[in-house]
């Protein structure tokens, strides 16, 4: 795991004076599993990545200030370079220089093999467009199955979340609104 990232996490939670626990029941996050994120000794998914960056109040594109790219005619260039992490997903904000954003578009990649994890819930809505490969959603405890082209547009306050169960890389478009006040 990046160690920067690990480093990231922990640094916000104290200045947000926010115990370990007090993200564990946040996040339904184990407080081994936080604290061993904190110290980089294992890899991160980008939901648990997610449900940290909403217990701790910011857009998950704070973890990755470096793929926020500041345009003046608020455009981000295809040339520009992608984070690459050690973990099972790459992560890219396609974000121009918005001030006060009302969603956020991510580019992800999830690596093959990627686990089912439990549905969550959340404020706000999520739009995903497929690019290429096989993302299975799990909506309402119901799981398909979404197909280069094929795009889901939900409220997030339906249990739900996504893995990659093939042996190829899913490529999708991750739009989510930004909750009022964050």
């Amino acid at each position: 795991m990046d160690q920067d990232l690990g480093n990231l996490i922990k640094s916000l939670r104290k200045e947000r004076k926010m115990t370990l626990k007090e993200v564990s029941e946040k996040t339904n996050l184990s407080i081994s599993f936080l604290s061993q994120v904190e110290r980089s000794l294992c890899s991160i998914t980008l939901l648990s990545l997610r449900k940290i960056s909403e217990a701790l109040g910011v857009s998950p594109s704070y973890f990755f200030p470096d793929t926020i790219q500041i345009d003046k005619n608020m455009i981000r260039r295809a040339t520009e370079k992608q984070i690459e992490h050690k973990s099972s997903f790459t992560y890219s904000d396609l974000s121009g220089n918005v001030s006060n954003p009302l969603f956020v578009p991510i580019l992800v990649t999830l690596l093959p093999g990627d686990e089912r994890d439990t549905p969550f819930s959340h404020e706000g809505q999520e739009f995903i467009y497929v690019i290429d490969g096989t993302l299975t959603i799990i909506l309402d405890d119901t799981e398909y199955d979404l197909y280069p082209g094929d795009s889901l547009h939900m409220d997030s306050t339906n249990p739900h979340n996504w893995f990659n169960k093939t042996k190829k890389p899913t490529n999708f478009l991750f739009i989510s609104t930004v909750p009022p006040g964050k």
